[in-house]
């Protein structure tokens, strides 16, 4: 709701006035700040209360009524701010004693949910072989795929793995064990499983890394100049590869350890054990993945149930 200055009290006038003459605010500020205060004006009338005898309970009642109303949450922390600095001079004018807006906050903005594939795209990126370009790096791009998409890896995790275990290394994959000993966040170490998969792929790109690897060299994964592989080169492969698979979005590292964590949950259910498998040291972390599996099931529900369908007029 937004409405002229001509329409506000004249405390709330003055107040405008002197934004206007005395901080001299941008005119944008202005703009919003005359519709903040139409806007408090007008939920203080909806009361039947003046402004100064508002109290934090009816502020917070406003509040959540332009949020039911639509208004998401900056515009929600703009609004109050304008109403928090008006009564702040209103009190030093001497017109109120309490300046009902301290301590009310908006509410937080919804957290993005993470990025993840289909399970379909997932495994069709996994699966691509590109039939152009050098044999031993597709050998290379196929393991990295199947290791972020099959262990969760983070990409500083993978390209910090090396071929073997050392007191300096920051992970390695063993293969006969079938699983990855990683060194993520906090200097903290686990242990992830690698699926069959992911063993094949590896063992096919052990088979020709020497072709490419610089004598010496530790890291399990190597560019073309045969040093250890950084993290914006398996991003700027990442993103290629995907595109040759015909996946309808970019692709990035991250995208494929959402689309793990994801479809693990989808599968087991179990919120501990992707915890584990991603080496989150907090529970709520791993629990925005809990909403990615409702939209799924939401689908699901909506795709399958008879009750779910809007009956036909």
């Amino acid at each position: 709701m937004t409405g002229e200055a001509a329409l506000l009290p004249e405390p709330a006038e003055r107040y405008l006035e002197h934004l206007r003459t005395e901080r001299r605010v941008a005119a944008r500020t202005l703009v919003l700040y005359t519709d903040a205060l139409t806007r408090l004006t007008s939920g203080a009338a909806s009361l039947s209360l003046p402004l100064q005898a508002l109290q934090p309970h009816h502020v917070r009642m406003l509040m959540a009524r332009a949020h039911a109303g639509g208004l998401g949450s900056r515009s929600l922390s703009l609004q109050l701010s304008a109403w928090r600095g008006f009564y702040r001079w209103w009190g030093r004018q001497g017109g109120v004693k309490l300046n009902p807006v301290e301590g009310v906050r908006a509410p937080k903005a919804a957290r993005p949910l993470p990025k993840a594939l289909p399970v379909d795209q997932a495994v069709a990126l996994a699966a691509h072989a590109p039939e152009a370009g050098d044999e031993c790096l597709r050998a290379r791009d196929h393991a990295i795929v199947e290791l972020l998409y099959g262990s969760g890896l983070r990409v500083g995790e993978l390209v910090g793995l090396d071929v073997r275990a050392s007191d300096s290394s920051a992970g390695w994959v063993d293969l006969a064990d079938a699983s990855a000993q990683v060194r993520g966040k906090g200097s903290k170490w686990r242990s992830v499983p690698v699926g069959g998969a992911s063993r094949e792929a590896l063992a096919a790109w052990l088979a020709v890394r020497h072709e490419v690897a610089s004598a010496g060299e530790p890291a399990l994964f190597v560019s073309q100049r045969g040093t250890r592989l950084s993290a914006s080169q398996v991003r700027s492969r990442l993103k290629a590869l995907a595109l040759q698979a015909g996946l309808p979005t970019s692709v990035h590292p991250h995208m494929l350890r959402h689309s793990f964590a994801s479809h693990l949950l989808q599968s087991s259910g179990d919120l501990r054990a992707v915890q584990e498998l991603l080496g989150h040291a907090n529970i709520s972390t791993t629990q925005v993945y809990t909403r990615l599996d409702f939209q799924h099931l939401a689908k699901v529900y909506d795709a399958a149930h008879p009750r779910a369908k809007k009956k036909s007029g």
